[in-house]
């Protein structure tokens, strides 16, 4: 093995380690006294992450178009 090699598996041994310590906490029991909130239907998570972020490509990129629209001058 070179030495290059054993750098980049110590990298990500040490990355996925320190996510997987970090994700700990998340699986924790929620204190007394929280209020659990209701979650997303799978339309309203549709539209909030592949909704919402199409429609501002799609006004971004005409806005673009329009406002870089060459003239004709022949």
């Amino acid at each position: 093995m070179t030495r290059n090699s054993l750098r980049a598996g110590a990298v990500a041994a040490g990355t996925a380690l320190t996510l997987l310590l970090m994700t700990a906490p998340s699986f924790a029991a929620a204190p007394a006294g929280d209020v659990q909130l209701a979650g997303l239907t799978v339309a309203e998570s549709l539209g909030l992450y592949v909704g919402c972020p199409l429609a501002l490509f799609v006004i971004i990129a005409g806005l673009v178009l329009a406002l870089t629209k060459p003239d004709k001058k022949i």
